[in-house]
């Protein structure tokens, strides 16, 4: 599968982040931060390209190049500018070929290919925050989107016992397998879905994805929650809060609590 990259010049953090965001909402899947520069990926077959022009019109000053990039080539791209992520001395992040981070309290080896989510991004990073004050032992866990599988191998580390990982895109479930096997990782069953599975229920949902695919699956998100369940939810950026709020009290979920990082955010609410 080939994916289109996409050089923006970038005049501002602000600019980036909104850009990013609103590709986030049209597919992208990844994204390479440089200052003054973003590199976003899209697989081919996904790409739409009146979409891509109506998001491209918000914006006054924003020049950019198109290319193909075959996923060889990518991978080594990425893994040429993967560097280890810390979040405090809760977990590190990293690839197999850097020196392992002895000063933490959980290491995750992560290889680094075209799948969404190193903790790079502001939102995974986020939701790992996140995810220390919550009580994962014993817990049944989905992660909604797992990119990499992050957050469900960080699950597993803090005690969840049984953990769904889902994602519609094929070389995400390929890399989050990969990722699981070298993280010694038990009790995390992987199915490549565009939508949330409505046999299960879970204590703990995990989304990091984007703001359309979250609010057009909150009804089954409350359909897949025991009660007291809670669910984590990111991917979209602050002035969206406000919507996130009403859609959550529209299907029976209760607001909790809200964490930022520059304008990114991350949600948490309950399942009553």
């Amino acid at each position: 599968m080939n994916y289109l990259q996409f050089e923006f010049d970038i005049d501002s953090s602000e600019q980036m982040e909104r850009l990013i965001a609103l590709l986030s909402e049209q597919g992208f899947v990844g994204f390479e931060e440089e200052e003054g520069s973003l590199s976003a990926f899209i697989p081919e077959q996904n790409f739409n390209e009146e979409e891509f022009s109506r998001v491209i019109d918000l914006f006054t000053s924003v020049s950019y190049t198109q290319t193909i990039v075959e996923r060889i080539n990518w991978n080594k791209e990425w893994e040429n500018g993967f560097k280890p992520v810390i979040v405090d001395d809760f977990v590190a992040i990293r690839a197999a070929f850097h020196e392992p981070i002895n000063d933490v309290k959980y290491e995750i080896i992560i290889t680094p290919k075209m799948s969404f989510g190193t903790g790079h991004h502001a939102t995974t990073f986020l939701m790992i925050k996140q995810m220390l004050e919550l009580d994962f032992l014993g817990k049944s866990v989905l992660d909604f989107g797992t990119g990499t599988g992050v957050l469900a191998i960080l699950a597993r580390k803090l005690g969840a016992d049984n953990i769904l990982a889902i994602d519609y895109d094929e070389w995400s479930i390929v890399n989050a397998r990969e990722n699981i096997e070298q993280n010694n990782c038990s009790n995390i069953y992987l199915e490549q879905l565009d939508e949330i599975p409505l046999s299960q229920t879970f204590e703990i949902i995990l989304a990091n994805i984007n703001l359309n695919v979250i609010t057009s699956n909150l009804s089954s998100i409350v359909m897949t929650s025991l009660p007291g369940a809670i669910v984590l939810l990111s991917g979209f950026l602050k002035e969206n809060e406000s919507i996130l709020i009403v859609a959550l009290e529209n299907v029976g979920l209760q607001y909790i609590s809200t964490k930022q990082s520059g304008d990114w955010i991350v949600m948490m609410a309950k399942k009553v």
